[in-house]
């Protein structure tokens, strides 16, 4: 009988929690499987909850919420045999949505019964973990602008994104990258592992979660007016034919600028710990993900 536990972020809000119980209990009978269900109480809580849950030896742990609280529970899962799912209850799930996992929750559920595993790439910034993508430009300075506001959503993103953008200055980054350099200014400098900032934009499209690579993406400094199209050519997955971007694809990347201030991964704003360079790197299959048939 495969044990698995389900950490809920309580931001999901009381109607949901109680929708979610109900489904729990149609995909997760307790004739086929064991199951826990706990919550989310402090920042970190979901490492050490992971951690617990390996020494356990727990099959699977179930990550109820957005992308901030995957991130923290698969902190405590990488380079174990414990698998991690996805009950995507966030504002991007761009985790989710990268995988094709199904923002509706039976349909989620239906996929942690199902149990097929596959082992994911997982990405450090510094010593920070990143499923998705971490950057050091625009995003970096939103995520950290995003984290101290109340609102969430879509429309709040977008309208600080409008709001930072006269004031930003976009920085000259110099690149090191499987030992060859270059030096750019950029507007967005950011490395993705899956193809997902969230809310289905595209940042890297063809980027894999499972290709052992990362995916640098560099937008150029740009005009006000030009945040329009680009923000339609990354929704349409068609980004990358942009004249504005640059992409490469690296295992080592090295990012410096003395401009540097801001750092986020999987856009959540964290500390720079290592002055105004960030060093980025990839773990090749260190973390198993449960996937939909046939993914």
């Amino acid at each position: 009988m495969r044990k698995i536990l389900i950490i809920i972020n309580r931001k999901a809000g009381t109607d949901r929690e109680k929708s979610l119980g109900a489904a729990i209990a149609r995909q997760l009978p307790e004739d086929r499987f064991q199951v826990e269900t706990t919550y989310l109480q402090y920042l970190g809580h979901g490492t050490d909850l992971a951690i617990s849950a390996v020494d356990r030896g727990v099959d699977t742990v179930v990550a109820v919420g957005g992308d901030g609280s995957i991130n923290e529970i698969a902190q405590g899962l990488v380079g174990s045999k414990t698998a991690l799912a996805i009950v995507p209850l966030g504002s991007g799930n761009g985790l989710a949505r990268a995988l094709n996992i199904p923002l509706d929750v039976e349909k989620a559920l239906a996929i942690v019964a199902g149990g097929n595993r596959k082992p994911m790439d997982a990405g450090y910034a510094n010593e920070h973990l990143f499923l998705s993508n971490a950057g050091v430009g625009f995003d970096a300075v939103i995520a950290d602008r995003f984290r101290h506001s109340k609102k969430r959503g879509l429309i709040n993103y977008a309208r600080l994104v409008v709001g930072g953008f006269s004031t930003y200055k976009p920085a000259v980054y110099k690149i090191r990258m499987d030992g060859k350099e270059t030096e750019a200014p950029a507007f967005l400098m950011t490395v993705a592992n899956g193809n997902q900032f969230g809310y289905d934009f595209k940042l890297a499209p063809q980027a894999s979660l499972f290709d052992g690579q990362l995916d640098v993406c560099m937008v150029r400094p740009l005009r006000f007016w030009d945040l329009l199209p680009l923000s339609i050519s990354s929704l349409r997955g068609n980004i990358g034919e942009s004249r504005y971007m640059q992409h490469f694809t690296g295992q080592e990347i090295t990012v410096a600028s003395p401009d540097l201030s801001c750092l986020q991964v999987d856009g959540d704003a964290v500390p720079l710990t290592q002055g105004k360079t960030v060093h980025f790197n990839v773990v090749p299959g260190a973390l198993q993900i449960l996937v939909p048939n046939g993914h």
